[in-house]
């Protein structure tokens, strides 16, 4: 997971939460908050960082916290994600994200400043995700299945890119410029950009680490 800075609401939203008897599901504006939620999260999805694309056919409008137990919060900005499809149409052991979710509550919001989502995860050689809290452990695998074999692959696919990137071209270059580089490369992954590539937070991390450790 990777955190996400809040932008401003599409207007229709707006204008929608004013009009008496609005629910998410009369709101004819769904459009718009894909844009927005596409574009305030770089094309990737709230919770896997897999693309995402615009359209009810390629990705869904998630709620942090569900529409059914929280109908008074379905239509707060804050509350909504852009999320992958998540294996819909699938056995329900080979969905994740906000297909797997349904309407259980998660300890922590990408979306949410104060949870400091990004500080409380790690990644792994074998390309798990993991936690350092265990019951936030347990709503990754149980909730949102991001251990699911299929995310895992990808994401130690990435991390193996990174690390064949050190050892053939920083390991052996002077620490000063060692470091230059690990940070320009870190650089290049969290700027604003259109699009963020997919699973590029675990990349991140992996920066962080190294350039944390010849401190």
């Amino acid at each position: 997971m990777r955190a996400i800075t809040k932008g401003s609401e599409p207007a229709s939203l707006t204008a929608h939460r004013k009009t008496p008897y609005s629910d998410y599901d009369n709101y004819a504006g769904k459009d718009a908050l894909r844009c927005a939620l596409i574009s305030e999260q770089g094309g990737i999805c709230c919770y896997c960082m897999a693309r995402i694309r615009k359209g009810p056919t390629t990705m869904k409008i998630e709620h942090w916290r569900s529409q059914s137990r929280y109908s008074g919060q379905q239509l707060e900005y804050q509350n909504l994600l852009g999320a992958c499809l998540g294996g819909e149409g699938q056995p329900q052991h080979l969905q994740h994200c906000d297909t797997h979710k349904g309407d259980r509550d998660l300890l922590w919001n990408p979306a949410d400043p104060d949870h400091h989502i990004e500080t409380r995860l790690r990644y792994e050689f074998d390309g798990s995700i993991r936690s350092g809290e265990d019951e936030f452990d347990a709503q990754i695998e149980g909730i949102l299945n991001l251990n699911l074999a299929s995310l895992k692959n990808k994401r130690k696919g990435v991390l193996s890119a990174i690390l064949d990137w050190w050892r053939e071209c920083i390991r052996d270059l002077p620490k000063s410029r060692q470091r230059r580089l690990l940070q320009n490369e870190r650089d290049q992954h969290v700027s604003d950009t259109a699009e963020f590539a997919p699973y590029c937070q675990v990349i991140v991390w992996w920066l962080d680490q190294k350039i944390a450790g010849m401190t």
